[in-house]
């Protein structure tokens, strides 16, 4: 469902109402002109479960959008919780029983311009491991200036994540076509999502040379971003599709500050795309999805914010290429989700992962 009102009152009807007894999800784009503490406040007085997020953009059916809420129902919750401190690593994840022979799902939404997330997805794997499904998105503003951007009952936060965990089945689907244009290379020093060395070398240096070899293009004072973000580091992984790294800006050190954490001697990949590829692959996360999945009552999309940047006027096609593949297969089908900075998701049998410039189709039965 989709909200357009700015009027909180209508706007905690129509949630209380969509969802009844159920929970919500709720997902605002940014430039929304609501007072989310006033939203909290008002929603917590309905009595009506939620948490939620807010986005560079939202998405609903074929539509993009800067200003709107986007409230997707949680059925079956089992659990929900608010999670501080990301960055500090001082957080402890509460302890859920899971029951034998039942599908579970967890939906987390994290402030995506903290640090350490990639730790505290280790931690929701360490505490719940591979009993539920995982899927969710990373909050915050395009303007990547860090603000509170995740909420629930408690209030709005930064440096904080809110999920749920929910008895429902979920299939999910994650691609991002982006190739290699050279590498690998070792990352030799790094501090949380910021590239300190490459090759025992200035991390700039090196991707400046591979880059502006490929683009024909040459990084000035401030053009860095509208360069890299056609050029993101793959984390290489075994057996499987590299996990996609976003170089967001270079320091005045020469250092390479990224969207989510790399480990000291890690492989990358300097990685590339075009129009073609990337919406081929979120066609492709649309078809994974589907594959397995029986009769879903909702799809949520979460897609990196970087890929509209990158494809501009063609990521209606992109869109499109998702919404058509999943209504050919399933009539009627609500579909929504956000534009993130990050995304989040168990696949197949693999590691839970925090990706960048990927798509992530879930369809939720």
């Amino acid at each position: 469902m989709l909200i357009t009102t700015t009027n909180t009152d209508e706007i905690v009807s129509a949630i209380s109402n969509h969802v009844g007894d159920n929970a919500a999800l709720i997902t605002i784009g940014e430039h929304t002109e609501i007072d989310v503490t006033q939203l909290i406040s008002e929603l917590n007085a309905s009595q009506t479960k939620f948490m939620g997020g807010i986005f560079p953009k939202v998405i609903h059916g074929n539509s993009i959008l800067d200003k709107g809420i986007v409230i997707n129902t949680l059925n079956n919750l089992e659990s929900m919780f608010l999670v501080k401190n990301i960055s500090t690593k001082d957080y402890t994840i509460p302890k859920v029983v899971f029951s034998k022979n039942q599908d579970y799902s967890l939906f987390t939404y994290v402030d995506g311009l903290t640090s350490n997330i990639s730790h505290y997805l280790s931690e929701l794997y360490e505490n719940y491991g591979m009993q539920t499904n995982y899927f969710g998105g990373g909050a915050g503003s395009l303007s990547l200036e860090q603000r509170p951007c995740v909420f629930n009952s408690e209030g709005v936060f930064q440096d904080a994540a809110v999920f749920a965990i929910m008895k429902m089945s979920s299939r999910i689907g994650v691609k991002h076509g982006w190739s290699k244009v050279d590498g690998p290379f070792i990352v030799t020093k790094a501090e949380g999502n910021i590239i300190k060395e490459i090759n025992w070398k200035n991390p700039f240096k090196v991707y400046k040379e591979v880059v502006e070899a490929h683009s024909g293009k040459t990084f000035t004072d401030s053009n860095f971003f509208d360069i890299a973000k056609g050029y993101p580091f793959g984390i290489l992984k075994d057996d499987a599709e590299c996990i996609v790294r976003d170089p967001l800006m270079v320091n005045d050190k020469g250092e390479l500050v990224c969207v989510g954490e790399l480990e000291v001697n890690v492989l990358v990949d300097i990685l590339n795309g075009d129009k073609a590829s990337l919406i081929n692959a979120a066609k492709g996360a649309a078809q994974d999805s589907i594959k397995k999945a029986s009769s879903p009552r909702k799809a949520i999309l979460i897609d990196c914010i970087s890929r509209i940047l990158f494809l501009e006027d063609n990521f209606d096609k992109e869109l499109t290429a998702i919404t058509s593949t999943i209504e050919k297969n399933f009539d009627n089908i609500s579909i929504g989700g956000a534009l993130t900075l990050g995304e989040i998701s168990s696949y197949g049998e693999g590691f839970l992962e925090f990706y960048n410039k990927t798509v992530v189709v879930g369809l939720f039965e």
